[in-house]
């Protein structure tokens, strides 16, 4: 049995920047964090007693013979990929509901690709878990995904991630000293709201838009800049971010008209006339969770007047996808 943990993630600025449609013309960068919420994804040989030579389970349990008849389109095309002939099950689950906007997905695809390469005893580094989820997403399925979703789930931390014209990026961790950072993660609420989207749908009329948006987006890039000098000089106030974070998205709205919706809209309003002084909604947009950047006094009223969503306790996760069981014993190589 092999048992990958991948984090997900809450991405603060820059976001739409990490499309190879943008940052191979431009160059890209984001902020934000990996949290300490998690996906599970267990891995083993099935052994032949069954009518069937796979099971996947997740939301659903497939059991099938031949790989191409998984419907679950990142296990599919991974185990494709990679040869896999032997019998194989896999479970997922998940510490936070899936097609959210908290790079569920991404984090998927990189905690298979670690149990995988932990099954056949590879060791592999961040770096490459990072590139070749990415590689997967983009080129192998064709999905209309960024590359930072990815790139967290692989490394954690609190990090500015630079995309780079040639597909290469550095990953560089925010040293913030300790009470701002506590200012920081202490002023963050995390809501559910209840609606799941499919996040490439909502992306894919984003990269139409990109060109016609480049104003935009480069004000949004701008910011992941301006964000680190707020965070990092002593001189300014961590409450700056709040007003950050809604100018970001008043933005990302105009990206595309499927990325907010009436009731993402209404409950935006509700926590800003709360006290709220920003926030965001995570991922693609067009449902999921939402960010807000509250004062700690006001955080109480806030939660009072959002009562009716799920409110998420969370923190930084700073060691990114790792496994967490090894027992290979009776494991045939994959």
């Amino acid at each position: 049995m092999i048992i990958s943990r991948t984090p997900f993630r809450a991405s603060l600025f820059g976001g739409g920047s990490d499309y190879p449609k943008w940052y191979r013309q431009f160059g890209g960068s984001v902020l934000g964090f990996a949290i300490n919420k998690y996906c599970y994804i267990s891995l083993r040989s099935l052994p032949p007693f069954f009518e069937h030579k796979h099971r996947v389970v997740y939301s659903r349990v497939e059991t099938v013979n031949e790989l191409s008849e998984i419907e679950h389109p990142a296990v599919r095309h991974i185990l494709i990929e990679k040869g896999i002939n032997s019998g194989i099950e896999i479970h997922h689950d998940g510490d936070l509901p899936a097609r959210s906007g908290i790079g569920s997905s991404s984090s998927f695809s990189v905690g298979l690709l670690h149990a995988l390469a932990a099954s056949n005893g590879n060791m592999v580094s961040k770096q490459e878990l990072a590139i070749e989820a990415i590689h997967f997403e983009q080129e192998i399925m064709k999905e209309h995904v960024g590359s930072q979703d990815q790139v967290w789930a692989a490394y954690g931390g609190m990090n500015r991630i630079d995309f780079y014209r040639d597909d290469k990026f550095d990953v560089a961790p925010l040293m913030l000293r300790k009470e701002r950072q506590e200012k920081l993660m202490g002023s963050l609420m995390l809501f559910f709201s209840g609606v799941s989207r499919f996040a490439p749908e909502i992306a894919k009329d984003k990269i139409a838009n990109l060109s016609q948006r480049e104003n935009h987006m480069v004000r949004m890039v701008e910011m992941v800049k301006e964000a680190e000098e707020i965070l990092s000089n002593p001189e300014r106030d961590v409450d700056e971010i709040g007003s950050l974070l809604h100018e970001s998205w008043m933005l990302k709205r105009e990206l595309a008209k499927n990325v907010t919706t009436e009731k993402m809209d209404s409950i935006y309003s509700a926590a800003m006339d709360a006290g709220a002084l920003g926030g965001k909604v995570l991922g693609a947009g067009g449902g999921g969770f939402l960010l807000f950047y509250v004062k700690p006094e006001i955080q109480m009223t806030v939660r009072e007047r959002l009562k009716d969503l799920v409110y998420v306790d969370f923190d930084i996760d700073y060691s990114g996808s790792k496994i967490v069981v090894f027992e290979p014993n009776g494991l045939q190589k994959l």
